[in-house]
């Protein structure tokens, strides 16, 4: 191998690096953009009455 064939190797190495780091970074962004927005969607439900204590405590296994 030669010398331009190495600095050719090294830099195509480098900037598949960066370039996966910069994915990820997206990535990682749009991950946190997905989090905020499901957040405000749960907050935007409305909130449920209290039930009775006695709802909710036994399952109907004849139907």
């Amino acid at each position: 191998m030669d010398v331009s064939g190495i600095a050719s190797l090294a830099t195509s190495m480098a900037q598949t690096g960066i370039k996966q780091e910069v994915g990820y970074a997206v990535l990682k962004k749009a991950q946190q953009m997905e989090g905020q927005v499901a957040a405000q969607l749960i907050d935007a439900l409305p909130k449920s009455p209290r039930l009775p204590s006695n709802l909710g405590n036994t399952i109907n296994t004849t139907a």
